[in-house]
């Protein structure tokens, strides 16, 4: 048997992949419509069944039906490996706080959102973010879709230089600015100014959106940037860290835990480049070490554009990654797949959805853990490699 301090762990969340039945979905809304009844998976499923035997064999379907009772087409192995389903206890969801409670962490406070009106920002923030960026203004200060809102003032803010900043239904405000004209260096240092400004506030990140390209042809590039509030309580990053143990952070997971806890960040400009990192490391990971990685694009390019067929594509490409994965992995390794909170594509307006989460684990055999918290995922992961207790989360190992 290998000791716990030579064994790894990979913990792998698909952004946005949820299972439904979250108890309190009727307290959280898209636009005025409560989440009750939202079910990102199941419904990608019933609007087109979808093809994942590598996680479906882990106990993909099973845990829709324990979490939600419904019904997912294409999703109805018998389970062979860990699996059971997640409820979130912060109040949120969103990516900080769905991350930081699976790493161990609740977010014991509520959320600053900035309200859906023009102009959205404090007057006295506006002036500050204008300061701080050295121009007379900003443009936007409204809730917008990225896209759409480079698309539309764009053009003025090449003439104007004046940085576009903009929110959403999350607790978030980003900036967008033309790498080349505004200069990507520049915005970088803008976030960072504008996040010591709003992090007090309780608004969980600002994010840097740079754009490339002229009037009729914008395009966003993947030099993203968030600036996250730390998380306020110690993580399995933090503990892994703090026993000497290798950590290996993939995607946005760097920027979501504020770069703590982390030995080695692993970036991509998409998904497929992040699945590389995952299957190499796969390979080349360090005994005791600890692997968590994110992948957005289910979430960012598919989720919130309601894109349902898009969606159903990207899981069963990842399906590929996580049988690929699986199959580099060796005696003492577990990997549990979850994600962070849900984004039904199928559901009106374009926020996140609250819901339960999926949480399959390969290395174990085949187990049912039943219903779990998110704080217990870091407590198992915790339990597996030998580290000391991290939250108030139980091990179901």
């Amino acid at each position: 048997m290998t000791a716990p301090s030579q064994r790894r762990a990979f913990l792998i969340v698909m952004d946005s992949v949820g299972i439904g039945g979250a108890p309190d979905a009727n307290q959280f809304f898209n636009d005025t419509l409560p989440d009750t009844g939202a079910n990102t998976l199941a419904h990608i499923a019933q609007a087109r069944p979808l093809h994942m035997p590598h996680l479906d064999a882990l106990g993909l379907g099973a845990a829709i039906g324990l979490a939600s009772g419904d019904d997912a087409p294409g999703l109805g192995a018998e389970p062979r490996g860990l699996w059971g389903g997640a409820t979130e206890a912060s109040r949120g969801k969103d990516t900080p706080s769905g991350h930081w409670e699976i790493a161990g962490v609740a977010v014991p406070w509520e959320w600053h959102y900035f309200p859906d009106t023009h102009p959205s920002f404090p007057a006295e923030l506006s002036q500050r973010i204008a300061e701080a960026a050295g121009t007379a203004g900003i443009l936007g200060d409204e809730h917008a879709s990225g896209t759409e809102i480079i698309a539309r003032l764009g053009e003025d803010h090449l003439k104007t230089g004046w940085p576009i900043c903009y929110t959403s239904a999350d607790s978030v405000l980003q900036i967008a600015a033309h790498e080349e004209s505004f200069g990507l260096e520049r915005l970088y240092g803008l976030c960072r100014d504008v996040a010591k400004m709003v992090h007090p506030m309780r608004v969980g990140r600002v994010i840097a959106r740079p754009f490339v390209g002229e009037p009729g042809s914008f395009a966003r590039t993947p030099n993203r940037r968030d600036y996250a509030i730390a998380p306020p309580g110690r993580t399995i990053l933090d503990a892994a860290q703090e026993e000497g143990r290798v950590t290996h952070a993939i995607g946005k997971i760097g920027d979501i835990f504020s770069h703590r806890g982390i030995t080695h960040l692993h970036k991509g400009k998409s998904d497929a480049d992040l699945a590389e990192h995952l299957l190499r490391l796969a390979d080349e990971a360090e005994p005791g070490s600890l692997t968590f990685a994110n992948f957005v694009e289910f979430d960012s390019l598919y989720g919130h554009r309601r894109d349902i067929g898009g969606y159903a594509d990207a899981l069963e490409w990842f399906d590929e990654v996580a049988g690929k994965m699986i199959g580099r992995l060796g005696n003492g390794d577990l990997a549990i797949f979850t994600a962070d909170h849900g984004n039904d594509p199928s559901w009106p307006g374009t926020d996140h959805t609250r819901e339960r989460v999926p949480v399959l684990g390969w290395g174990l055999g085949a187990r049912a853990v039943g219903q779990v918290g998110f704080v217990d995922i870091a407590a198992s992961v915790a339990a597996h490699l030998g580290l000391p207790a991290v939250g108030p989360g139980r091990s179901f190992l």
